[in-house]
């Protein structure tokens, strides 16, 4: 076992994630690297003696990235396929992505601002984005606080999962299907979260989490209706965030969730990924460098 070799590099996550799974199906040593460059997404050898059959491999998923046998490495693999911290935390990385997904920065930076400005006393931004019954909203117009509660956070551990989550599957939708989907199911999603959470339990609370559960539900059901898209999620992913779903109803919790706008949020990101698996009928482009 020598030094890990850059076998083929890809300007998106999913294709190296794809590769790398069906690689060790196969009994290849590969890993997941990512730079700063634009073909950022690196599927690095491990073994340098297993190049040629490695290279025909890799060779035959860029032929043909949409076939069966790859998303069905994903599954068999699904639950010893881990992120590595330089996907999140590699800072050149980020800027990259920073710029390359806007609306998921953009959104990321206005809860971090919001929540900055409570910690140090200026509470004004809460004031605003914090939603009224509906019959005040029609009255005073301001339908923005449809929305505003998904920029709000009370703690460093509500803001820092809801964001995590956020950061790691918007820009993934962002980046296979353009900044105007995302956006799209953004509104969709926080205004239904928000108004279900307002009709059955007022007008006290905030965060991202509904929107999170929409992206939950859309990239799940997207990797359900659509595999060949080669989108999806872990199976233990899904059944973590279904069970802590769960667990909020029961109350056993230190802290008192959103659970109404949890749930809409849900079902709102099925439904989208419904939607758009229908109108959509040619799959995402795989960008790719070889």
């Amino acid at each position: 076992m020598s030094e890990s070799l850059l076998l083929v590099a890809f300007s998106q996550e999913r294709p190296a994630r794809l590769l790398i799974n069906y690689l060790q199906v196969q009994g290849i040593a590969a890993n997941y690297v990512q730079a700063a460059e634009p073909h950022s997404h690196g599927v690095h050898l491990l073994d340098q003696y297993q190049w040629a059959e490695a290279k025909q491999l890799s060779d035959e998923f860029i032929a043909n990235p949409s076939a069966q046998k790859y998303q069905e490495a994903a599954w068999q693999t699904g639950e010893r396929v881990n992120l590595s911290s330089t996907s999140i935390f590699y800072w050149p990385a980020m800027l990259y992505h920073l710029k390359h997904a806007p609306f998921t920065a953009v959104v990321l930076f206005v809860c971090l601002i919001t929540y900055g400005l409570a910690l140090i006393g200026f509470t004004e931004p809460y004031n605003w984005l914090q939603i009224f019954p509906l019959q005040q909203l029609a009255d005073n117009h301001q339908w923005w606080r449809l929305i505003g509660p998904a920029f709000i956070h009370f703690s460093t551990l509500h803001i820092a999962f809801n964001l995590l989550w956020w950061w790691m599957l918007g820009k993934q939708i962002e980046n296979t299907f353009g900044l105007s989907c995302l956006v799209l199911l953004f509104l969709f999603s926080a205004i239904s979260s928000n108004v279900a959470q307002l009709l059955l339990d007022g007008p006290n609370f905030g965060g991202l989490s509904g929107v999170v559960y929409a992206l939950v539900g859309c990239v799940w059901w997207l990797g359900w209706l659509r595999p060949s898209w080669g989108i999806g999620l872990p199976k233990p992913m899904i059944g973590f965030l279904l069970i802590w779903l769960v667990i909020g109803y029961t109350d056993i919790l230190w802290i008192k969730m959103a659970n109404t706008a949890h749930t809409a949020g849900l079902i709102s990101g099925c439904l989208f990924a419904v939607v758009l698996s229908l109108m959509k009928t040619q799959k995402p482009n795989l960008d790719k460098d070889t």
